[in-house]
């Protein structure tokens, strides 16, 4: 399976959030959507980080007037994606390895596709599972 399978089940679309954004802004557009991270982006287009509800607690630790203060400055700059015709058994390999929960997806170009989160996956893979068990008892009920 690739990763544009799990795209095309969950849509493609993607709340983005401008770098020079204010963190309450984020805040305000995780709650609205109901996000777990948003994808920092300019342009719409391109992707020029990521942030999550865990960059914003931890950046709160540290400094408390972190509310008022631009995005950029709690965003992962060095964003790992991947692109549609990647595996999903890959994309889980990175998200286990390097502890991530969302991954931008980005066409050849460049250009911001969609975003997995490990949720997608974990619903993916028990589609999957379900599926073979189904033909699993029909083949063993000999239907």
């Amino acid at each position: 399976m690739r990763i544009s399978d799990i795209l095309r089940a969950k849509g493609a679309a993607v709340v983005t959030i401008r770098s020079d954004d204010t963190v309450r802004s984020l805040v305000a557009k995780l709650a609205e959507h109901n996000l777990g991270a948003l994808v920092v982006s300019d342009d719409g287009n391109t992707v020029a980080g990521i942030v999550s509800e865990r960059d914003v607690a931890r950046g709160l630790h540290a400094r408390p007037d972190l509310l008022d203060a631009p995005v950029a400055l709690v965003m992962t700059a060095d964003v790992q994606t991947r692109i549609p015709s990647d595996s999903i058994e890959d994309l889980m390999v990175l998200m286990t390895e390097r502890r991530i929960r969302h991954v931008p997806v980005v066409s050849d170009g460049g250009v911001l596709v969609g975003i997995v989160s490990i949720g997608d996956v974990v619903k993916n893979r028990i589609g999957q599972l379900e599926f073979e068990k189904q033909q699993l008892e029909g083949y063993i009920a000999g239907i």
